[in-house]
Formats: C-alpha cells, structure tokens, sequence
C-alpha cells in the first residue's frame, strides 16, 4: 500500500462568504484564500472547497482550472457544461493572461527574464514535482523583479506562466535559487518559517470572454 510521503492535516479557513470578483451567465471569479482546496480531496476530512462552496450557492458551477491549495487568488469557474469546455479550451491554448505576485528569498539576478524548464512529478516525493530534462513537460514563467528588501534579504516579484504545469512557479523559482517563502514542499524550515503562509497570490487575468467577445481584466490585491 503507498502512502503519500508529504501528509498534510487539512485546516480549510472559514467559510465567511464567497468573495466573487466578477459574475455574469456565463462565468464566474472569486478570490480563492490560502489554505483552502480548489476542488474535493481524497476523504471526508477534504470536501470543503471552493467549488463545492460556489456550488452550494451556484449548482450549475463547473471547474475550470485549479490553484494550489497554500496559493490564493483569482480562480474562474464556468456557469454550465457549454462554458466549461470553452474556458477549457482558452487555458490549452493560453489565450488566458495570468500574473501572479510572489515574496521569494534573495535578490533575483538578472531583475527579469525567462525560465524554461520541463518538469515532471517527483513519483517518491509525490506531490513535489521536480525538473528532468528528459522526460519532463515542457515549462515556461517570466518573471520580474518589483523589489528587494535588504533587511530581510527577500524580494517581490511577478511571475507569468506560460503553460500550466502543477506547482510550476513553485519549482520554477527554487530552481534558479529564490525558493518562495513560505512554501511547505520545498522551502528549506528556516525560509518556511519566515511567513506563515505560502507567499503566492494569482493577482491578474486577462482573457477574451466567450460569450460575449469583451476583453475581460480583472485583479485582485494580494494579502500579503
């Protein structure tokens, strides 16, 4: 029997409301907090999450796209099957604009640039995910510096993916030396413990909308 190596107890926050960030027939946005699923888990302790609390208000919800649960931020959920498959089929094609803010350690050199590397799930380590040049996916996140704070050594940044792999700004980041703060897989315990919380936050969208052919930009302010 396989057991995951990485057990976590889940805590989800409290539901205090959903805090929707644009609603229309077709489409809705909310403002996912940290700490909490983006779809059920495995197990009765894991089926609070922010579909199935959207659905309770929204039963026609579907899921579009997901956030880490330790990730806050701008999650889209399409109002039916029809727009499910059409917001669907925006993500495969990346005509959906995605920024996110993140703290991470150190001081990012060069201020800005590409990362281009393929990753793969670590399988032993599961749910970390890892780099291989072999058999990796293909991985692409431009980021730029916003600032630096010398006193604490860390920095802010915005970060863009390109493709969608799982935990890829995460990995991404660690990899050229600026692990995020915060993070529980893979920051070492002296740089988790410099925040209580996993510093990423998915702060902007753009993205044509389906239905009605506007350009749609929304955003939200990270709480952190």
């Amino acid at each position: 029997m396989t057991t995951d190596p990485h057990p976590v107890t889940y805590h989800p926050p409290p539901d205090t409301g959903l805090e929707i960030i644009h609603l229309d027939d077709s489409l809705l946005v909310l403002d996912k907090p940290s700490g909490l699923l983006s779809v059920p888990g495995r197990g009765e302790e894991k089926q609070d999450s922010l579909a199935s609390r959207a659905q309770a208000e929204y039963p026609e919800a579907r899921v579009v796209h997901r956030l880490d649960m330790s990730t806050s931020g701008l999650m889209i959920m399409a109002r039916g099957p029809d727009m499910q498959r059409r917001l669907q089929r925006l993500f495969e094609q990346r005509a959906i604009e995605k920024k996110y803010l993140a703290v991470v350690n150190g001081c990012p050199e060069p201020p800005s640039g590409t990362i281009r590397l393929p990753l793969i799930t670590d399988w032993p380590n599961r749910p970390r995910q890892r780099v291989d040049h072999e058999l990796g996916k293909p991985a692409v996140t431009r980021y730029r510096l916003m600032a630096y704070r010398p006193e604490s050594d860390s920095s802010r940044v915005e970060l863009r993916p390109e493709t969608g792999r799982s935990h890829q700004l995460r990995v991404h980041m660690l990899a050229i030396g600026h692990v995020i703060l915060g993070d529980s897989l893979y920051a070492s315990p002296d740089l988790r413990s410099k925040a209580p919380r996993l510093l990423l936050h998915a702060s902007a969208l753009h993205f044509i909308h389906p239905a009605s052919g506007r350009a749609i930009e929304l955003h939200s302010r990270a709480p952190f």
